[in-house]
């Protein structure tokens, strides 16, 4: 009696609150009710409320998440979709998966965060997700000759790489000033919280650098946060935060000059400071004689200390700011030479080379601050038309950058579906999962080279699934063609079909076999000859038309 009551009583809700519910029917008898609260003191759900008849038996579950939670949920539950999609592998259409593929794997969205007359920044960001192990943004510096990055500290490491022109960095290290000449092909760290500056020294030449940015330090703001030291009313520095008062007395000068001196700055921050471009604050500074730049710098930057502090000490910033503009004696960077030194990848030996191709990694036991971040650095160069092998990283997460040439990069989701085959040129920017397998393939039309990072500073070591050094010839022969479904003896032909290792050529990219070449010229020769009969020995050779 007592469950036929509450089978009716269930029955008359249902009934009177039809509008508001969503029923879902499954196998045994279960209805899986969704109700919407229109009038509740806090707007939510209730969700996973189900019932149950089975012998006029009433089970009932309810459970409620504020509507705020969804948000949090989304892309968990996004990625458990999207993992679906990819289960079902081949039931959407190329076009499409292709499309998603481009989307994930190809980082497009680049954000300029910087623009002035005397150069820019642009930053790629890193995508999340479940899948990537360690986020990375990537950056692009452009600067034109004989300008200033000024000086600034941000939240995140660096590692930069110069693909083009020549620069003069500074930078704070164990709080003695660094100053290292940068030209193409040097790889250098700046820590997160290092000041630093940039100088395009380069004559009549633009200065390009691209960079990783290590967002692992970060105060998660945004991609990364500059704080910039130099600046007034455009960057502000960060000293305008503080009261004028506070500054006066700091600095030991008047509040009239900290004004001046905290608003003059309205060029960004990357400006001009050659004499060409007077209206830079910075170009103004240069036009003082030597000892005017000195104390005027000295005033900006130095705080009121005893005379027997300033013997024995020397601050940082007052370094930082006098080497920018030349002005204090060169003893202070001649005491840095035991600082790490930039490290020119173009100069290494290759660490593989054959005649498609070669490839060069760096990682913390060939260059130690790379350690210090725990990101390495690759270089790849393929002759037209050749590959790098099908291979997994499973030690880290690969970042690509394409500095000349065109060609495609594949990248396979772990079911054997594919998750990107596309293709990219100077300038496109890639990444690929840790343990994702992947190649990349050059166009016919001349070499394909790329640079990049990877998420760790351990010695990296591929696993390359084609070639002569692949796992496939090295997994036991019965086990493998066991697990294709073939015999040995032709699982053995198919794996020792390839003689090179690691960079492969492909039919653009193979030379000519010599004994090809040998055959082919006796065969014109032949070809020539009029139709005959003739006799070598016991062998007849016989021309028909």
């Amino acid at each position: 009696m007592k469950d036929t009551y509450l089978f009716l009583l269930f029955s008359f809700f249902l009934y009177k609150h039809q509008p508001l519910l969503d029923f879902q029917y499954t196998k045994h008898n279960l209805i899986i009710i969704k109700i919407k609260l229109l009038s509740y003191e806090k707007s939510g759900h209730f969700f996973a409320v189900s019932a149950g008849f089975q012998s006029c038996a009433l089970t009932m579950t309810m459970g409620y998440r504020d509507e705020d939670e969804d948000e949090d949920w989304k892309p968990e539950r996004e990625w458990e979709r999207e993992g679906e999609r990819e289960e079902r592998g081949g039931e959407e259409e190329e076009d499409e998966r292709s499309g998603r593929g481009e989307e994930r794997f190809l980082l497009q969205d680049a954000k300029r965060v910087v623009k002035t007359e005397a150069g820019d920044v642009r930053v790629i960001t890193s995508v999340g997700g479940r899948i990537v192990d360690r986020p990375m943004h990537i950056g692009f510096v452009s600067m034109e000759p004989k300008s200033l990055f000024i000086p600034q500290y941000i939240d995140s490491n660096l590692i930069l790489f110069v693909r083009r022109g020549e620069a003069r960095v500074g930078c704070i290290y164990k709080d003695d000033l660094v100053e290292k000449t940068l030209k193409v092909g040097d790889v250098f760290r700046i820590p997160a919280g290092s000041a630093f500056y940039l100088v395009n020294t380069g004559e009549g030449q633009k200065l390009h650098i691209i960079c990783s940015i290590d967002p692992s330090e970060s105060l998660g703001l945004r991609a990364f946060q500059s704080f910039f030291i130099g600046g007034g009313s455009y960057p502000t520095s960060i000293l305008a935060g503080f009261g004028h008062e506070t500054l006066s007395n700091a600095f030991n000068v008047s509040s009239d000059e900290v004004e001046d001196i905290l608003n003059r700055q309205q060029d960004g921050p990357i400006v001009y400071i050659s004499d060409s471009h007077a209206p830079s604050m910075w170009s103004k500074f240069l036009q003082l004689k030597e000892q005017e730049r000195l104390q005027h710098l000295k005033r900006m930057v130095e705080f009121q200390q005893e005379p027997q502090e300033q013997e024995q000490k020397t601050w940082s910033w007052r370094k930082l700011l006098n080497s920018v503009f030349g002005a204090e004696d060169r003893k202070d960077t001649r005491a840095t030479r035991r600082s790490p030194d930039a490290y020119n990848i173009y100069k290494r030996r290759p660490d593989f080379k054959n005649n498609y191709g070669w490839s060069v990694a760096l990682d913390g036991s060939d260059y130690k601050p790379l350690k210090h971040s725990g990101i390495g650095v690759y270089l790849v160069n393929l002759t037209a038309g050749s590959m790098m092998a099908p291979h997994v990283n499973p030690t880290a997460t690969e970042y690509g950058v394409v500095l000349r040439g065109s060609g495609r990069i594949q990248i396979v989701y772990p079911n054997g579906s594919s998750a990107l085959d596309a293709k990219v040129k100077e300038g496109d920017v890639f990444w690929v999962p840790r343990y994702f397998a992947f190649c990349q393939i050059a166009s016919r039309t001349g070499p394909f080279e790329f640079f990049g990072f990877t998420t760790s500073a351990r010695k990296n070591r591929p696993q390359f699934l084609v070639g002569a050094s692949s796992l496939l010839r090295t997994l036991p022969n019965p086990e493998l063609a066991a697990s294709f479904g073939v015999s040995e003896d032709r699982i053995r032909n198919f794996t020792d079909a390839q003689s090179e290792a690691v960079i492969l050529p492909t039919a653009a990219a193979a030379p000519p076999d010599k004994t090809d070449k040998y055959e082919k010229k006796i065969a014109a020769k032949f070809e020539k000859l009029p139709n005959m009969v003739r006799n070598f020995g016991n062998d007849m050779i016989m021309g028909f038309d």
